[in-house]
């Protein structure tokens, strides 16, 4: 008589292994795209924030500010720290999404830009005084391009 062994074998293993490269081919695509619209949805989030801090800034002090990080808190709150923003937006970076801020100051206007980082998302944003945020596909997102919803 023959001792049976008990396990599986090469075959229905190769089988399984099969199936689960399969199933990660299939969800690992869907994964990267949530991803990348989580990152958009931060970065349409972020501008909005940055948007109502500077008026918020504008009307506590007179004047917008000059860069980012005078919006948020570095010691005491003044002017060049006015608690209004979180720091790692304040660095410029957040959610796969690079933020630059132009003007401000008495001029009575700015502009700020989103561009994605590497594959953070593929939308680059576009917002200033006149809270309008606008979005674009292809390129650098400027004052002509139209706005998100439309």
């Amino acid at each position: 008589m023959r001792n049976k062994q008990k396990g599986f074998s090469l075959i229905e293993l190769l089988i399984v292994v099969a199936i689960i490269l399969i199933i990660a081919a299939i969800a690992i695509p869907n994964l990267i795209r949530s991803k990348m619209a989580a990152n958009q949805a931060s970065a349409v989030a972020s501008l909005r924030t940055l948007n109502t801090s500077a008026i918020l800034y504008q009307t506590n002090y007179n004047l917008f500010p000059s860069q980012l990080s005078d919006m948020a808190l570095n010691g005491a709150i003044t002017s060049t720290a006015a608690d209004l923003i979180d720091n790692v937006l304040a660095t410029g970076n957040k959610s796969g999404y690079s933020f630059t801020w132009a003007g401000g100051g008495t001029s009575g206007a700015y502009t700020i830009n989103a561009d994605p980082i590497g594959s953070g998302g593929q939308i680059h944003y576009f917002t200033d005084q006149s809270l309008v945020i606008r979005s674009n596909a292809t390129q650098a997102a400027a004052a002509t391009d139209p706005a998100i919803g439309n």
